[in-house]
C-alpha cells in the first residue's frame, strides 16, 4: 500500500512573544526577550496536538520533515515513520534552536523534490510568508496555529482541527481545494498598536470550513451608537470587581467610555474602573491575579466573584482565546471562571461568522471543552443573545 506523505515543518519560536505581550516572535533577540520575561516555546506542543490525531493511521503516513526542533522530534515522540530530508544550518546558541526563514525554507525546497502529498507547518503569518515565497502550486499547504499573529486564511482553526483536516485526506475523503490568502503585518507597528496587514500571495489548501479558518476582517467597528450601547451595558455593571480587557477595538471602546488608557492588541487591567497596569504579560497577570485573590494558588479560585474577563471576538474568525491574546493563558482563565467570561460583539460581527461557533483554542485541550457550550453575548443595552463556542477536534 501506498503511504501518504506528509510534508512537515514547525518553527519553534513561533508565537514565544505572545504571552509576554511581544506581539510576535519576529525581530532581533525578541525570542531572548520573550524567555527572559518567562515566556515558553509551544510551537512543537501545538504541532504535537494536531499529530496526535493522526496517531491510528500511523501505518499509512511517512513524515517528511527536518531534523530536531523543526519537525523530526516531534513527529517520532508520537511513533511516526520519519524521513528526515533536512538539516538546519542557523543555529541561535543562545536559544539553542533554529530559528531562521532559510531553514524553513530549505525544507520547502527539499520537500518539493520529495513530492509529498500535503506540507502541514506550525508558525504564525511571518511562517506563512516564508513558505509561500517557495512553494508556489507545488503541493496544498495546511497551517496549524501557533503564532502570535494568524491573519493568514492558510491555517486550521486549531491545533486538532489541523489534524481532522489532514484525517480526510488520509482517509480518501473528499476534500475541496481552494487558494488562500497569505497575510502580515509589520510587527514593529503592531507593538505601537497599529495593524497594518498586506497580503503576500496565495497557496492552496484543503478547504474544509468546519475545520479551516477565514482572512481576519480588520477594521474598528462602524456602528459606534451600538458601541455606545454595549459599554454603557458593561460599565453599569461594573463594581468593585478586578477586571482583566482583552484586545480589541470593541473592548477598546469600553475603555475609551471610561476615559482610560487602553492597549488596542494588549491586555489592561481595572480596579474601581482605573487602569492599574497597561499592556500586561502572562507572568504579571499571574501575579496580580494571586495577590488579588490572596492565595499562592489562584487555581482553587476562591473567590470568583471578585474577578471579571472582559472580551470580543475576532472579526471574520470567530476566535475569543488563542489569537492575540496569549496572555490570556490556561492558568489565568481557569482563576477567572468560565462564569466571569464577559464576551461583547455587535450584532454584525456575530453575523458575520454565518453560524459557526465562536472558537476557543487555549492551548489546553481540557479547558477548551470545559469552556465550550453557549455564552450570554452582550450585543447592547441590556440586550444579549446566546452563542455557541466550541473547540473544533
Amino acid at each position: 500500500m501506498k503511504k501518504f506523505k506528509l510534508g512537515f515543518v514547525i518553527n519553534p519560536i513561533a508565537g514565544v512573544g505572545g504571552s509576554v505581550a511581544l506581539k510576535g516572535s519576529d525581530g532581533e533577540n525578541i525570542p531572548e526577550k520573550a524567555l527572559s520575561l518567562g515566556a515558553k516555546f509551544k510551537a512543537n506542543q501545538r504541532a504535537s496536538a494536531a499529530l496526535s490525531v493522526l496517531e491510528p493511521y500511523k501505518n499509512q503516513i511517512t513524515i517528511y520533515t527536518a531534523s530536531g526542533t523543526m519537525g523530526e522530534t516531534c513527529a517520532k515522540a508520537l511513533g511516526f515513520e520519519v524521513v528526515v530530508v533536512t538539516q538546519p544550518e542557523n543555529l541561535n546558541t543562545a536559544l539553542d534552536l533554529y530559528t531562521s526563514f532559510k531553514d524553513t525554507q530549505n525544507l520547502v525546497k527539499a520537500l518539493i523534490k520529495t513530492q509529498v502529498d500535503i506540507l502541514l507547518f506550525a508558525g504564525g503569518d511571518g511562517t506563512a510568508r516564508d513558505i509561500c515565497t517557495i512553494v508556489e502550486d507545488k503541493f496544498p499547504v495546511l497551517g496549524i496555529p501557533a503564532g502570535c499573529k494568524i491573519h493568514s486564511g492558510v491555517y486550521a482553526v486549531t491545533p486538532k482541527a489541523a489534524g481532522r483536516v489532514i484525517e480526510m485526506l488520509v482517509t480518501n475523503q473528499l476534500v475541496t481545494l481552494a487558494e488562500a490568502d497569505v497575510m502580515d503585518i509589520d510587527e514593529s507597528l503592531f507593538r505601537q498598536g497599529v495593524v497594518k496587514a498586506k497580503r503576500y500571495g496565495e497557496m492552496q489548501i484543503p478547504c474544509e470550513l468546519r475545520y479551516v479558518q477565514a482572512v481576519k476582517s480588520g477594521g474598528k467597528e462602524t456602528d459606534e451608537l451600538v458601541l455606545q450601547d454595549i459599554a454603557a451595558h458593561v460599565i453599569e455593571n461594573m463594581n468593585n470587581e478586578l477586571y482583566i480587557m482583552g484586545s480589541g477595538s470593541t473592548t477598546a471602546f469600553i475603555m475609551e467610555e471610561l476615559g482610560e488608557t487602553n492597549t488596542l492588541l494588549g491586555v489592561d487591567v481595572l480596579r474601581n474602573h482605573t487602569v492599574i497596569a497597561n499592556d500586561i504579560t502572562e507572568p504579571e497577570l499571574w501575579a496580580l491575579i494571586q495577590k488579588h485573590l490572596g492565595t499562592d494558588d489562584a487555581q482553587v479560585n476562591p473567590n470568583i466573584e471578585t474577578l471579571k474577563l472582559v472580551i470580543t471576538l475576532i472579526g471574520g474568525q470567530g476566535h475569543i482565546f488563542g489569537r492575540g491574546n496569549q496572555q490570556l493563558s490556561p492558568r489565568v482563565i481557569n482563576a477567572i471562571g468560565k462564569e466571569n467570561i464577559i464576551i461583547v460583539a455587535t450584532k454584525t460581527k456575530l453575523a458575520g461568522l454565518n453560524n459557526r461557533p465562536l472558537i476557543i483554542d487555549t492551548g489546553d485541550l481540557e479547558l477548551d471543552q470545559n469552556l465550550s457550550g453557549y455564552f450570554p453575548v452582550i450585543t447592547g443595552y441590556k440586550d444579549q443573545v446566546l452563542y455557541p463556542a466550541s473547540s473544533p477536534i
